[in-house]
């Protein structure tokens, strides 16, 4: 079985990705959050901070492009694939509302014909592996069958797909009755996104569909570091290690900022899914999100390692 880390927006930026690899690993591939190029051909500074080869040395980083222009997507895979990239992912599951207005991401799902067209023009232009993540649909998952049709035409690399549509954002359960007739009959390889919040999950979701060769791990992921490496039967975080991580990433962000101040918002994002991994965390975490200064934050987070344990598993379902 192979563990990825999915690509998310604000968290799993390059410091956390190098500093997850460094300390926990497990990870077989790490997802950059996506990238949406223009019509102007070249990337932004904001966005070769992420792409950049030395900022995901040693990774085995996979970068994704949000956007319905072919012609976008391809001078960006190219100039991705300059940089050393392999693997280039194409994003068709966002559920944000500002990304599905424009008809990208899952608001792409709406549109079969030019997807389908979209399809043909990159699969032609672009050599070496493209992979895809998808939803089910817009709005219902008979949306599906008709788009996995489209896919099946394209020597997709691998399809990712998160069994809820547009519409269900992160809600309810995932819809595996629909993830089982896409394994059945996808004609490209299969990995499984959605609630994989710990060990047991997991373990339930391969027991499930043991054909299936790899999942990708995200909120419960960054809820708990060590989630991939677990379902390897490797060892849980201790506390020591957490606070080591923490700092690590703290520090990185400071020096990617250039401040405390913009390094602490991000360490928030980062705390509103890692403090599911510790019974009553909830009054931490309130102080957390509340602190208004560096030193406030500081110890604050460092009152959780002081005093929570972290739990065997993440079992909150607001993740």
């Amino acid at each position: 079985m192979r563990y990825y880390l999915a690509p998310m927006e604000g968290v799993t930026t390059a410091v956390y990705r190098t500093q997850h690899h460094a300390f926990f690993g497990g990870v077989d591939k790490y997802f950059i959050p996506f990238i949406t190029p223009t019509t102007d051909p070249k990337f932004t500074t904001r966005q070769l901070r992420e792409v950049a080869p030395e900022h995901n040395a040693g990774l085995p980083a996979v970068p994704q492009l949000l956007t319905k222009s072919a012609d976008d997507f391809i001078w960006a895979a190219q100039a991705l694939r300059a940089l050393g990239y392999g693997e280039i992912n194409l994003n068709l599951g966002c559920p944000s509302g500002t990304v599905v207005a424009k008809g990208k991401g899952a608001g792409f799902l709406a549109h079969p014909d030019d997807l389908d067209r979209f399809l043909d023009a990159i699969f032609t232009a672009v050599p070496g592996p493209i992979s895809v993540k998808t939803r089910l649909g817009l709005r219902e998952a008979d949306e599906f069958p008709a788009l996995l049709q489209i896919y099946n035409r394209y020597p997709i690399a691998e399809l990712t797909v998160h069994p809820r549509v547009r519409t269900d954002y992160y809600k309810g359960a995932p819809n595996l009755s629909a993830f089982s007739d896409a394994l059945a009959e996808s004609r490209n390889p299969v990995c499984y996104n959605g609630d994989l919040n710990n060990v047991h999950n997991c373990e339930a979701l391969t027991a499930r569909f043991p054909a299936v060769p790899a999942l990708m791990l995200g909120r419960g992921l960054v809820a708990d570091p060590a989630l991939a490496r677990k379902a390897q039967g490797g060892a849980a975080a201790d506390r020591k290690t957490l606070a080591a991580f923490h700092d690590a990433l703290y520090e990185g962000y400071c020096r990617d900022f250039g401040n405390e101040r913009n390094a602490v918002m991000r360490m928030k994002e980062y705390w509103s899914y890692h403090i599911h991994l510790y019974k009553n965390g909830e009054k931490y975490g309130k102080r957390i999100r509340k602190s208004t200064s560096a030193a406030d934050y500081r110890a604050a987070a460092a009152a959780v390692f002081r005093d929570l344990e972290p739990l065997p598993e993440v079992t909150a379902s607001n993740l």
